[in-house]
């Protein structure tokens, strides 16, 4: 459907809003695979025209990452109930949860219900595997409903919201780096040989785009401040500080990813720093070994949807490579000529990383399969 709506546009020779089809594509994979089935249309609403779990997410994080008067000044946590801010918090949670928890009553009542010859319940979403591994208990804790909330909500932001930010702001920067851009191209273009589809054999062998993502990820965490965490213990000592036991801690991801101290040029876009089979395993986001990236978090409280996000985002960047040359239109708006490369790189106010601007290109579709049709 991405492919489909973007060769539209190239027949017209028109511009395409990249964010707003990155958006609604992740949302509609991570929505399909995780609750077994599409909640964004055309208009952002799900299929019931209520609001879309999409809109609803993001309206979370954003949130979660915002810091309340009550976090910096613990003694006026009551500043928070005046603004509403708490209030705000706990009507998006309430929210949320009423969604997820329609979601899991809708897949218990299509379990009670099958057809034991019923083959269609054999393509299980994320919800069937939870559900049959909380009947059978075959996990080491238990699995609330709670917490199969928490885990199927940090799934979907790790599939969908991050992962648009990830392949928006990827392309942002390939666009303002074209020799990384062909580099890019040549790799996905040469593997993949000519075929109409993408396989999964294919991803495995595209080292340098797998470099562009993590070089993305670590100048562009989608969420710069990790999910706050409280203390659990007693004291909790970091360097020379003493933590005491429930104060809520923030982890600042974007600081640590463009230090200095721990990366050359660090505030320049450089996929060819992670070349090379060392480094592709001291920054593997499954095992972090020395904390020098982390866009997923990291030990028990790292994202359970990181590598369904990763491989979404794989798969994704892999075709807009492969069917399309891009280029940025004059002032990257909806209007003009491709002669100025200029670029809005400003980020959204506020403490998550979107781009404050939509990022507008125009596609080419790649001259081999133009002469193909």
């Amino acid at each position: 459907m991405m492919v489909n709506t973007i060769c539209e546009a190239c027949a017209k020779g028109s511009i395409v809003n990249l964010s707003k089809i990155i958006i609604k594509t992740t949302n509609n994979i991570a929505s399909k695979c995780i609750f077994g089935r599409s909640f964004e249309t055309s208009d952002g609403s799900d299929n019931d025209g209520r609001k879309s779990i999409g809109e609803v997410v993001r309206k979370m994080t954003s949130q979660s990452t915002t810091l309340g008067i009550g976090d910096l000044f613990p003694s006026l946590d009551w500043v928070d109930v005046l603004t509403g801010f708490n209030s705000r918090l706990k009507d998006t949670y309430v929210e949320l949860d009423s969604i997820l928890e329609e979601v899991i009553e809708e897949h218990k009542i299509k379990k009670r219900n099958k057809n034991i010859n019923d083959r269609s319940y054999e393509n299980k979403d994320f919800v069937d595997i939870f559900l049959q591994l909380q009947e059978r208990d075959m996990l080491e804790f238990e699995l609330t409903g709670d917490t199969m909330k928490g885990i199927l909500m940090d799934m979907f932001v790790g599939g969908s919201d991050s992962v648009s930010t990830a392949i928006e702001w990827a392309f942002a920067e390939l666009a303002k780096n074209p020799n990384s851009m062909k580099k890019a191209q040549e790799e996905v273009r040469r593997i993949v040989d000519g075929k109409f589809k993408i396989e999964e054999n294919h991803l495995n062998q595209m080292n340098y785009m797998k470099c562009v993502i993590k070089e993305t990820l670590r100048l562009h965490p989608p969420v710069p401040l990790l999910l706050r965490i409280k203390t659990s213990t007693n004291v909790v000592k970091i360097n020379d500080y003493n933590i005491p036991k429930e104060i809520t801690v923030y982890v600042n991801s974007y600081a640590i990813h463009r230090d200095p101290k721990l990366w050359d040029n660090a505030e320049e876009f450089i996929p060819e720093r992670f070349e090379g089979d060392n480094n592709n395993q001291q920054f593997d986001y499954k095992k972090v070994i020395n904390f020098k990236l982390i866009p997923f978090g990291f030990g028990r409280r790292g994202c359970p949807g990181a590598s369904f996000g990763i491989a979404s985002v794989e798969y994704l960047m892999a075709n807009l490579l492969y069917w399309f040359d891009w280029k940025v239109p004059n002032n990257n708006n909806s209007n003009g000529d491709d002669d100025d490369v200029e670029m809005d790189m400003s980020e959204m106010s506020g403490m998550t990383v979107t781009k404050k601007e939509p990022l507008y290109l125009r596609p080419t579709l790649y001259s081999s399969f133009d002469s193909k049709s």
